[in-house]
């Protein structure tokens, strides 16, 4: 552990684009005021889905002016690379490009060999709408797909550009391109954990010396013509029995499901001494992180025991011990079976303590972003230290006793000095960051 503590590596932008806003200021006023992001799906027909809730980003319209201050000839390049993104990569280069500003930091002044950016993503599906004239002159007389007229017929509808929008190493690729980030750059793949591992990776391409600066973040949606429908026959959904802003419930007894949604947020990373140097405000400082994937040999999940594993990871790498954490941000999905599971993975690790660990959980107030939800639920928590007080999780009213936490209610609890930050995914590939208050 000698070269992890050798260096110091802090977070200086924060860049949310989620159901509660588009910048921080709007993130955190509607996390301290208790609103929430979920309505009515618009952009999917609500009454054919399992559940008719989403958190959808409503005022993510792709426009240039949402990708914050540019200069004209980084306007030009975005503008002229929409039509390359799909709105999973528009949202990732915009949560950039808005970190990026709130960073205050002059790209002119940074040797571009030494600043890069590590991206997380879900997998990114195309939509229907990109193939669907080209399958339609392949029908043969019955209606049924003739592979033989693909070559002459179909192929010729496709958008040349289509595979490129939707490739998931391209969130990364745009934002180098657009700000010459020459060094480390790396995409993963991994659904919910992909932000956590993301930022992990980041730091650990300063920590190696390989860049002074880096981008981390995710972008991911679960609002989708097919990944919606996927996700619906896989995994538990709220029904539609409650107000839409009611229907995400973590840890409440009354939870039905999760709340699908959509969502990126990126972190800007670098050196503590350049930080400092350059005046920078210092949101928090990495310090314990942890990755773990448990299934057991007949294929079941353990998300349980992955959860464990990545709380134990993360105040072992920091050095810390469960008494000395302020509070955790859960992946708090509102699922009947994954918070039991979360929350006995926390009191596993937890419970013994003198006093019970407050316990916070944005999906209440927006649902789940994907691989989106990591990096937007940690960018809460650090706004949580700049104010000094936590934000409720909305609708929990009756606890489960099966879930025996302390769930933050009100916007009074201190945050505490430092936040452990936890993801996982339905096959139990989980994630966790251990960040510290400067």
């Amino acid at each position: 552990m000698s070269s992890v503590d050798s260096e110091r590596v802090v977070i200086t932008g924060l860049g949310p684009i989620c159901p509660l806003g588009i910048d921080v200021e709007q993130l955190w006023a509607a996390l301290h005021a208790g609103e929430s992001g979920v309505r009515r799906l618009a952009s999917l027909p609500a009454d054919e889905m399992t559940s008719p809730f989403g958190g959808e980003v409503w005022d993510f319209t792709g426009d240039i002016e949402q990708f914050g201050e540019l200069e004209r000839g980084t306007q030009r390049l975005i503008r002229k690379g929409m039509r390359m993104m799909c709105r999973e990569i528009q949202m990732g280069v915009a949560a950039s490009q808005k970190a990026l500003e709130h960073a205050r930091i002059d790209l002119a002044t940074i040797d571009p060999e030494r600043i890069g950016i590590v991206y997380g993503c879900d997998y990114i599906q195309t939509t229907p709408d990109e193939y669907g004239d080209a399958v339609k002159r392949c029908l043969d007389e019955n209606g049924k797909f003739d592979f033989t007229r693909w070559a002459e017929h179909g192929i010729s509808q496709m958008n040349p550009l289509w595979l490129l929008k939707y490739l998931p190493n391209m969130p990364a690729s745009h934002i180098a391109i657009y700000n010459d980030l020459r060094g480390p750059n790396n995409s993963l793949t991994m659904r919910e954990p992909a932000g956590n591992q993301a930022i992990t990776e980041a730091y650990f391409c300063i920590l190696r010396s390989h860049a002074d600066v880096m981008l981390a973040g995710s972008t991911g949606t679960r609002i989708h013509p097919l990944k919606s429908v996927q996700a619906s026959m896989q995994e538990t959904f709220a029904g539609p029995g409650r107000e839409p802003e009611e229907a995400s419930r973590p840890f409440d007894l009354g939870r039905q499901g999760m709340i699908m949604g959509e969502g990126a947020g990126a972190i800007l990373l670098e050196r503590r001494d350049a930080a400092l140097a350059r005046g920078s405000t210092i949101y928090g400082e990495i310090t314990g992180f942890g990755a773990s994937t448990v299934i057991d040999v007949d294929g079941t999940p353990r998300i349980d025991k992955a959860l464990e594993n990545v709380i134990r990871q993360a105040l072992e790498t920091a050095g810390m011990e469960p008494g000395e954490v302020g509070h955790i941000h859960a992946h708090g999905l509102s699922c009947p079976v994954t918070d039991v599971q979360e929350a006995t993975a926390i009191q596993s690790v937890f419970g013994d303590r003198s006093s019970p660990i407050p316990v916070v959980a944005a999906k209440s107030s927006f649902g789940n972003l994907g691989a989106g939800s990591g990096t937007v639920e940690l960018i809460s928590s650090l706004l949580a230290f700049k104010h000094d007080r936590l934000f409720p999780v909305l609708n929990y009213q009756t606890p489960d006793p099966d879930c025996p936490l302390n769930v933050v209610v009100t916007g009074d609890i201190s945050p505490g000095d430092s936040v452990l930050n936890l993801s996982v995914s339905p096959q139990a590939q989980a994630s966790s960051l251990l960040i510290k208050r400067c």
